[in-house]
């Protein structure tokens, strides 16, 4: 009888499952046809022996509330998910529009932990403090949990709840599932990992040596002063160190560094800031800054920018030769929205 935990088989590549499953009964061929039934229907096959499940099980995130906001966007729907151990995390899907009809298809937003230890001033995850790292299964089980539901995500997003980096092996594990060909087979250039500057992390990105995969910094400030104040990661890698993890990450030709920028009105959406940020930019080759109008939290560091404000800091981009793109709030009215993940909302729908 098998006394070792079982391992989830959505934590596991086709070939870390066929290695746990060595000895039971089929040999490899058995298991790679298992672990392509498991994704095929996102969950281990039915007819699978009692042995099999004492090794494996295939549990996800529980999802337990949802909210939505509708706009002109699409709807915009943030999930609160249940772990095993009975905590919490949040997963948004954030409607999009492609292909020449404008049809809607969505990107998932993971969380990569429950909290978070960076403490950013503008963002709720970070004032519960990190309570704990999410597995490699916890990680990818969001995005089957996702399908369950119906979800039918077109990218994933890693910019939920938690610095994907500051959990570097599940991420990197994770990633390498995600993309696995003989699971999700997701393509790399539909991930996109989001970090606040974490560049030991964006250097073990970097070793995979993985030109398609996408890669996005919250900046948010171009002075060592300020960045420190409001992102305290800053005090261990100051700008110019960031800046060099930047540079060094492979690019693939047509790839765009995204530079995320959270305008908050009074502390970094003057001209002056402008010109630094395309200072910053200048050397680290593409880039897309992301515009990010400011959404109030709990705890407001300052209000939401007016639209007047939002084109000016855009246009003083645009002056600087800068591809900008300003992002469309969503999920603001919902607590769904860039920075305020992590709290809960009032109005909660329990899933069936």
């Amino acid at each position: 009888m098998n006394t070792a935990p079982q391992q989830n088989v959505f934590g596991l590549t086709a070939t870390a499952f066929a290695t746990a499953a060595a000895g039971l009964p089929g040999g490899r061929e058995r298991a790679l046809w298992v672990y392509r039934e498991a994704w095929r229907g996102l969950r281990l096959p039915a007819e699978l022996p009692t042995l099999w499940r004492t090794v494996f099980d295939d549990a996800v995130p529980e999802p337990l509330r949802q909210v939505e906001e509708t706009t002109a966007a699409g709807t915009t729907v943030k999930c609160s998910v249940r772990l095993s151990d009975g905590l919490e995390i949040e997963m948004v899907r954030i409607p999009m529009r492609s292909g020449p009809e404008g049809a809607e298809t969505c990107t998932l937003c993971l969380s990569s932990q429950v909290g978070c230890r960076l403490g950013c001033a503008f963002c709720e995850t970070g004032r519960q403090g990190l309570v704990r790292q999410l597995t490699t299964a916890e990680i990818v089980g969001q995005v089957v949990a996702a399908r369950r539901l119906g979800w039918q995500p077109r990218n994933l997003v890693f910019m939920g709840m938690g610095e994907p980096l500051d959990n570097a092996d599940a991420l990197i594990a994770a990633l390498h599932v995600l993309t696995d060909t003989r699971g999700l087979d997701l393509a790399r250039e539909r991930l996109t990992v989001c970090t606040a500057g974490h560049a030991a992390g964006i250097a073990r990105l970097a070793a995979l040596g993985w030109r398609r995969l996408n890669l996005a910094v919250s900046l948010n400030a171009t002075d060592d002063a300020t960045r420190s104040r409001l992102m305290p990661i800053n005090r261990r890698t100051p700008l110019a160190e960031l800046q060099a993890a930047l540079v060094a990450y492979p690019k693939r030709r047509n790839f765009a560094l995204g530079v995320h920028w959270c305008l908050l009105p009074g502390i970094n959406d003057s001209r002056a800031d402008a010109a630094r940020l395309a200072a910053f930019c200048a050397p680290l080759g593409r880039v897309m800054v992301n515009l990010i109008p400011y959404n109030p939290g709990s705890q407001p560091l300052t209000r939401a920018p007016e639209p007047a404000e939002i084109e000016r800091f855009v246009a003083w981009l645009q002056e600087e030769k800068l591809p900008v793109r300003c992002r469309t709030p969503r999920g603001r009215s919902i607590m769904a929205a860039c920075g305020q993940l992590g709290r809960p909302t009032e109005s909660t729908a329990s899933l069936p």
